[in-house]
Formats: C-alpha cells, structure tokens, sequence
C-alpha cells in the first residue's frame, strides 16, 4: 500500500464550458479512469472556493481575470469566479471514477488561495495531506489532472520537497498555459527531483 495516484482538480469549471477551462481538459478523464485499479489509493483534490473568494477577479477594483495581485502571503493570479462551493461548475467532471480513499478539498479559506494538494499559497497551512500518506505509509505518489502548470505543479514540487518519490503522468494532464507557465512548471519540476513522463 506505497503507491498512490492523487487526481488534481478534474472539475466541470477546469474542463470546456466551465468558468476557467483548461484546454482539452476534458481529455484526461478517460486516461485517469484506466490506470486508477493500478495504485493501492486514489486521491481526489477539489478546488473549493466560497463565493466571494480573494482569488477572484471580480472582487478586485479595475482587475480582470489573470491579471496578477499582491496578496499578504505574495504575488497571486487573479481568476474568473470558479468551483464555487456547492456549484455544478465544483463538482467533479461527471464521467471521472470517483470511487477514492480520500477527498482534499482546497482553497475554501475566503482569504487564501490554494492551488497546492499539500499547503495553501502562504506555503505553511497545511492541507493535511502530508499526514495522511504518511500515517499510510505511502511514499510514491502520481500526479494526474488539471491544470499541469498550476495545481499539478505546485502539488508535485512540494511532495518532492515533504520526502515523497513524485512522477506526473503529462499524458493525463492539461495545462494553461499563461506567458509561459507551462514551460516554467516543467523546469520547476524537474529541478525539484519530480519525474516527468
């Protein structure tokens, strides 16, 4: 029971037609379905946003969405309402398997955002994922999901950074793309000790 398979965010707001679709975001279910009998536990993230969160464009003065903000915890991407909690946009993408050990949700903190499965973006509340796989004895952990360069990236470099043996599967994930962040998430990742195959 080592090996587990986290599932990144693959929500209807992150996949075509949602409020902040990933290109192709929806192509990864079908992947993800067929290799989740593969690992002894699946994880399922969830973005997890109150109305009215921080993070949201529309709650910022003369900002637009993916303009950039100083935050008390540093430099945040300002976002189009998304996975609001309770909202069809939050819910998982309807065909994904969602039969898993465990559901961490993320960023339901009003003043906080989270694109990392471990902490939130001040880099110090902890999800409680952490303490989860290691009361488990899991030490090797797949990434999957949405998006590559945001919530993949930033799970995979800290569980490299917590001790775990990391590997994102870029077949079963989408990106962004935003001036460059995919290009900088894959060398983030790679220079944290995170396999990419």
């Amino acid at each position: 029971m080592t090996h587990a398979l986290i599932v990144v965010d693959v929500q209807n707001d992150f996949c075509p037609g949602g409020a902040l679709a990933v290109p192709g975001g929806d192509e990864v279910v079908a992947p993800i379905n067929a290799m989740m009998d593969e690992f002894d536990t699946v994880i399922l993230t969830q973005d997890w946003h109150p109305a009215g969160h921080s993070s949201f464009a529309s709650e910022h003065d003369s900002k637009n969405p993916f303009d950039m903000t100083d935050m008390h915890y540093g430099p945040q991407v300002l976002w189009p309402d998304h996975c609001v909690q309770g909202t069809e946009g939050a819910s998982f993408h309807p065909d994904l398997k969602t039969h898993a050990d465990l559901v961490i949700r993320k960023g339901f903190r009003p003043g906080i955002d989270s694109y990392s499965a471990f902490f939130e973006n001040d880099q110090k509340t902890p999800t409680g994922l952490e303490g989860y796989l290691k009361s488990r004895g899991i030490t090797k952990l797949t990434l999957v999901g949405l998006a590559t360069d945001f919530c993949v990236h930033f799970s995979a470099v800290d569980a490299a950074r917590l001790g775990f043996d990391v590997t994102v599967r870029l077949d079963a994930c989408r990106a962004i793309d935003l001036d460059g962040s995919l290009a900088a998430a894959e060398a983030a990742m790679r220079d944290a000790g995170v396999a990419l195959i």
